[in-house]
């Protein structure tokens, strides 16, 4: 019954998925089709990524009051009426409108998802888990570029990704029962749940009566989960535009490396649950930044447009690891006790991240070149690289004054 549930939370996170990247991927036909400016993108982009963050930031509360199986359907069945929405969408201000059901949707579930994982199961069933919600943003280009290249409309492909996600929403109706019964044959901790006790028990006698924010390093926290965000919205954001606009690509094309991109997520993902067993957190986080950095230096040089596909896969397998190492480190840097607003508070900044980063670029791009793409997603993973490694050596510190009071 509990592993059946863990499927039902993997085809959930599919859902997380597939509308995240359909934007970038659509937007070179839609922008023509609707007479709008490139950055119109980046509001739409705001929109969504604004409603996430409101339903993150009260996510404990809700899902308190709900429980995790009733927030999820509810949030699955609003994405999938904002995805309709957007295929009868007749101009720029309805899309906004439906933006904000869209964007809503996504924040309560994820932070309650991954809460629940990263506490009651191993590393690498967060990597997996996050491997799933790749599956879904690869999947959504490809279906949009198929759609695109057969019958040059983006709505249609907003529509199938939309019947998709209603299908979700009646297998979540019909598993709700499941939730409860899960629930209540939880109270007992299992194996992994001891052994993240025992890795947790530094960070609690720590932590103290202290407020979430006061612990020392959630910060520094909140700063990497914003800027890995930056890093992986922008590049699918804008990866089509840059692609057209810079290579000479046509639409369908750029939409399918950009695919090869989240595949690059996804497959990394999946490789990275197993070497969570040979290989710590922190150092799968480190190894991430330093290829993603090594890709996105690849878009800048001035290769052939076939060694932009190179990077763009470069970047997706750097970028595969950081974010569930990350979420997955939440209990054990900071303790149990507030693991589950502090995972609210990082899906809230990282969502921050996916906010204000790639709308920015889309501003500046729309008033010099959408050539400046690339040099951003190397300072984007550089500002991520040094809040990382700086909270590493806080933790350290920390760990050693530790090692030493009790010594004495």
């Amino acid at each position: 019954m509990t592993t059946f549930l863990l499927v039902i939370i993997y085809l959930a996170f599919i859902s997380l998925g597939l509308p995240d990247s359909l934007l970038g991927s659509a937007w070179p036909v839609m922008q023509l089709d609707l007479g709008a400016p490139l950055e119109t993108a980046g509001f739409l982009f705001m929109t969504i990524a604004g409603g996430t963050i409101i339903s993150s930031l009260v996510s404990g509360k809700v899902l308190k009051r709900f429980g995790t199986g009733n927030v999820t359907f509810v949030s699955v069945l609003m994405t999938a009426l904002a995805l309709l929405g957007f295929h009868f969408a007749p101009s720029v201000v309805w899309l906004i409108v439906c933006a904000i059901p869209l964007g809503l949707g996504a924040g309560a579930v994820d932070a309650g998802l991954n809460d629940y994982v990263a506490t009651n199961y191993k590393a690498h069933h967060m990597s997996w888990l996050h491997c799933f919600w790749g599956v879904g943003a690869t999947l959504g280009p490809i279906i949009m570029a198929q759609v695109i290249l057969g019958e040059n409309s983006w709505r249609n492909g907003y529509f199938i990704i939309s019947g998709i996600q209603f299908a979700l929403v009646i297998i979540l109706l019909f598993t709700l029962p499941l939730w409860k019964k899960v629930n209540k044959s939880s109270n007992i901790p299992s194996h992994e749940e001891v052994e993240d006790v025992k890795d947790s028990n530094h960070a609690q006698d720590d932590v103290g009566d202290a407020k979430p924010l006061q612990i020392k390093g959630v910060k520094l926290a909140l700063v990497s989960f914003l800027f890995y965000c930056a890093v992986e919205a922008t590049m699918g954001l804008w990866g089509s535009s840059f692609l057209v606009n810079m290579k000479g690509l046509n639409a369908a094309t750029a939409a399918q490396w950009v695919s090869f991109y989240f595949a690059g997520i996804t497959i990394g993902r999946f490789i990275t649950g197993f070497i969570t067993f040979k290989m710590t957190n922190h150092t799968l986080i480190r190894a991430g930044q330093l290829i993603a950095a090594t890709g996105a230096i690849i878009l800048i040089l001035p290769f052939p447009s076939i060694f932009s596909l190179i990077g763009f896969i470069i970047v997706g397998l750097g970028l595969a690891p950081i974010f569930p190492c990350m979420l997955h480190e939440t209990p054990t840097r900071f303790g149990k006790k507030h693991s589950q607003t502090i995972m609210g508070y990082q899906m809230a900044v990282a969502y921050t991240g996916t906010t204000f980063m790639p709308p920015l670029l889309g501003f500046i791009a729309s008033h010099s070149t959408i050539g400046i793409f690339p040099i951003c997603i190397v300072i984007f993973v550089a500002a991520m690289l040094l809040s990382s490694e700086t909270l590493n050596t806080l933790l350290k510190k920390k760990l050693l004054l530790k090692s030493n009071s009790k010594a004495i």
